[in-house]
């Protein structure tokens, strides 16, 4: 797809998606796309009240979606929770078309998660690693289905500190955009080495990976690290973002494209890929390592008790 190429949407009716962190920013543009073209869509969200918000909002320009959009609480920082909206969504759907793993979280002070992780790799990796894995099941029995994984520009600048996840020596040696640019990594080597583990199983599922680029959302803006919320979030913003709706296009790309091929990454086709139509784009080597996404992959098996694929 070129850089100036449009996109269209097909026809979505009958086909399941769900969205995490769906109620604000790219996932409330992305659940507007698809539900805009028919699909059902389930709003995965931290905040109930909030999805529902989000839903009344959807509805008001969109009055026949009205039965096509659910909301589901996901506290990705608490895998307990995870493991709740994941039983809950298996009980109530015998089949899904796709996970979009879009929520994520940006450079706040020093925080554990409820299991004593690091929140960024928590929220942004962990939570969405359990999320996919107890719903593969669910996904392998939809209609061309596939997980979308969210990464960023920032997984090319990232190091994986595998012995020490949980921020060097807290608080003290925190660097909040450093276990930023860790986690979206982390995304981008898990895409990449589900993809590969899922070619390997034979499974229909498909993992594709997207960026937005530089989009105008409450990630950078709302970020507490006031040198990221200023540069970002009130200076570089108004001038360079990109509407929500336009950089949701890669993932929607990477979503409903019948083109867009498992392993592939998606991201705005204009100058640095910070904006623009989507296209594919390069992961870095590192995201592609095999070594690397068998360390990970590991890893994040032990840290969350998940196994994939009858493993």
């Amino acid at each position: 797809m070129s850089q100036n190429a449009s996109m269209t949407l097909p026809d979505l009716t009958g086909r399941r998606f769900v969205v995490t962190g769906a109620n604000s920013g790219l996932g409330l543009a992305t659940t507007r796309a698809l539900a805009r073209h028919g699909a059902h869509v389930v709003l995965a969200v931290r905040d109930e009240a909030k999805g529902r918000a989000a839903v009344r909002a959807l509805v008001d320009g969109n009055p026949g979606a009205a039965d096509r959009l659910d909301v589901r609480r996901l506290e990705l920082a608490d895998l307990d929770s995870v493991r709740e909206c994941a039983a809950a969504l298996r009980a109530d759907y015998p089949r899904l078309d796709v996970l979009v793993d879009n929520a994520g979280l940006m450079a706040p002070p020093y925080t554990r998660s409820a299991q004593g992780h690091e929140l960024q790799f928590a929220v942004n990796h962990l939570g969405h690693f359990v999320l996919t894995g107890l719903l593969l099941d669910r996904l392998a029995a939809g209609s061309e289905p596939r997980v979308v994984t969210v990464s960023s520009v920032q997984h090319r600048k990232g190091r994986i500190h595998f012995d020490a996840l949980e921020g060097g020596d807290g608080a003290r040696g925190y660097a909040p955009m450093g276990w930023y640019n860790q986690s979206k990594l982390a995304n981008a080597v898990f895409g990449h080495e589900l993809h590969r583990r899922l070619t390997a199983a034979g499974s229909p599922v498909r993992s594709v990976l997207a960026h937005p680029g530089y989009a105008a959302t409450h990630l950078q803006a709302e970020t507490p690290v006031a040198v990221v919320c200023l540069l970002f979030g009130r200076i570089l913003g108004p001038l360079f973002a990109q509407s929500p709706e336009t950089g949701a296009l890669s993932q929607l790309y990477a979503a409903t494209a019948p083109d867009a091929e498992g392993g592939a990454f998606f991201g705005p086709g204009g100058l640095g890929e910070l904006r623009g139509a989507p296209r594919r784009v390069a992961l870095a080597p590192t995201a592609t390592d095999p070594e690397v996404g068998r360390r990970l992959w590991e890893l994040s098996e032990r840290l969350t008790g998940v196994r994939y694929l009858g493993e």
